[in-house]
């Protein structure tokens, strides 16, 4: 594994554990040549699978870039890193074991829609003004009042200084 500091080829594996529901590896890794550590993961890919873009183009699905979007919503919430691995995992095994070769951007932004209004509202809301391309804050209001009404949850005082 190259290093993704200084580019070295031969990096050592220092630590090797499943991740909490055992379908990736987490392997802790070291750099000879800079020092540096970093983490990487080993994951199982049944096929591929494609994506099909709402312009109607079509790319290979990619799980880091899936990871990095909901790393984005819940970025300075109170979610560990192995609860936003666990969401990627479930989507990634929900999309292989579909027998569907390709999915819409659409259906994979319902399923992190999903996963994220179970754990944690402002990354739901978050995720879905990027995902639903609110453009006023209106279009933020519509959608809170919507969850308010179908979830009966109080979102009122989300963003609210004290």
């Amino acid at each position: 594994m190259r290093c993704p500091f200084c580019g070295f080829e031969e990096t050592q594996v220092k630590d090797s554990r499943p991740t909490e529901d055992n379908s990736s590896i987490r392997r802790r890794r070291f750099c000879p040549a800079c020092g540096s550590r970093f983490t990487t993961f080993e994951h199982v890919q049944l096929r591929e699978i494609i994506v099909i873009k709402k312009d109607g183009s079509r790319t290979a699905f990619d799980r880091d870039k899936l990871y990095r979007s909901i790393a984005i919503a819940v970025r300075k919430r109170p979610i560990e890193k192995e609860q936003v691995e666990l969401i990627v995992n479930s989507i990634q095994r929900q999309l292989e074991v579909s027998g569907d070769d390709e999915i819409s951007t659409v259906q994979i932004g319902e399923m992190v829609m999903n996963a994220l209004s179970s754990l944690d509202p402002v990354a739901y809301v978050r995720f879905a003004s990027v995902y639903r391309e609110f453009r006023e804050p209106k279009d933020f209001k519509a959608f809170i009042a919507t969850l308010d009404e179908v979830a009966n949850t109080d979102f009122s005082d989300v963003g609210e200084k004290e």
